[in-house]
C-alpha cells in the first residue's frame, strides 16, 4: 500500500473546504471542526484514491470496513461532548481516523478493533504519523474492563442493542454515543449515565454503519 504522507498547502486547503461543508451541515462544536481541520485524512488513503480523501463520504478500506464519512465522525464526536483529558473508549478502531480526531481534541483514547488485520495495520500506522492511543484487538462489545470507568464511550459500528458491558464501564455522569438498529439503518443514541442504575437516552438522526460484531452485538458464528 503506497500512501502520500506529505501534508501540503493544497491538502490543507482541501481540509478547510471540508470543514466548511460539514459546518454548513450543522456541526458547530469548534473543537470538532478544529480537529477535522488538523488531521490529514489523505494519510489514510492509498495514492490512487487521494481525490476521495476530502470528499464528505465514506470509503472502503478493506476487510469489509470503511473509513467513515467526515460528517458522521464529526456528528458522533460532537454528540459525545469530548473534553480535554477525557478517558474515551472507542469501539471499532477501523482506519484510526476517528481515533485521531479524539486525540486532537485532547482525549486519552482506548480503542478496540475486532478485525485482526485492521488492528495490526492501525496499531502500527497511527504512531508513525504521531498519534498515540491504547490499542486492543478483541470483542469491543465487552469493552475494556481493566481501564474502566470511562468518561466517554463511542461506538463506530451499528449494533442490535446497547451492550450492557459498555453501560457498566461508563462512569456516572459519563456519555456514550452508539448507533442502534438493523443492518440497513440505525438510530444514533446518546446515553448519559445519571446514576449506577439510571440511564438517560436521547435519540438523534438515522445513519448506516458496518455491523457491530461480538458477543453483545451481531454474533459472528
Amino acid at each position: 500500500m503506497v500512501k502520500n504522507l506529505l501534508d501540503t498547502y493544497k491538502h490543507k486547503g482541501m481540509r478547510r473546504k471540508l470543514v466548511k461543508k460539514i459546518s454548513e451541515k450543522g456541526i458547530n462544536d469548534q473543537k470538532v471542526l478544529d480537529a477535522i481541520d488538523k488531521v490529514p485524512r489523505h494519510f489514510f488513503f492509498e495514492n490512487a484514491f487521494l481525490e476521495h480523501a476530502y470528499q464528505d463520504k465514506a470509503f472502503p478500506i478493506g476487510q469489509g470496513q470503511t473509513i467513515s464519512q467526515p460528517f458522521t465522525v464529526a456528528y458522533q464526536t460532537q454528540l459525545l461532548q469530548v473534553e480535554k483529558n477525557d478517558k474515551v473508549l472507542e469501539i471499532g478502531t477501523g482506519s484510526g481516523y476517528q481515533c485521531c480526531i479524539l486525540l486532537e481534541i485532547g482525549a486519552d483514547v482506548y480503542t478496540i478493533e475486532y478485525n485482526k488485520v485492521l488492528f495490526e495495520e492501525t496499531k502500527k500506522f497511527l504512531p508513525s504519523i504521531g498519534y498515540l492511543a491504547h490499542f486492543r484487538h478483541g470483542d469491543g462489545t465487552l469493552g475494556w474492563p481493566v481501564f474502566a470507568p470511562y468518561d466517554k464511550i463511542i461506538v463506530t459500528a451499528g449494533g442490535p442493542k446497547i451492550p450492557q458491558s459498555l453501560i457498566d464501564q461508563l462512569k456516572v455522569g459519563g456519555k456514550m454515543v452508539i448507533p442502534i438498529g438493523d443492518s440497513s439503518n440505525q438510530v444514533m443514541y446518546r446515553l448519559t449515565k445519571v446514576s449506577d442504575d439510571k440511564i438517560e437516552k436521547e435519540e438523534f438522526d438515522f445513519f448506516k454503519f458496518v455491523p457491530l460484531l461480538g458477543k453483545e452485538g451481531w454474533n459472528k458464528k
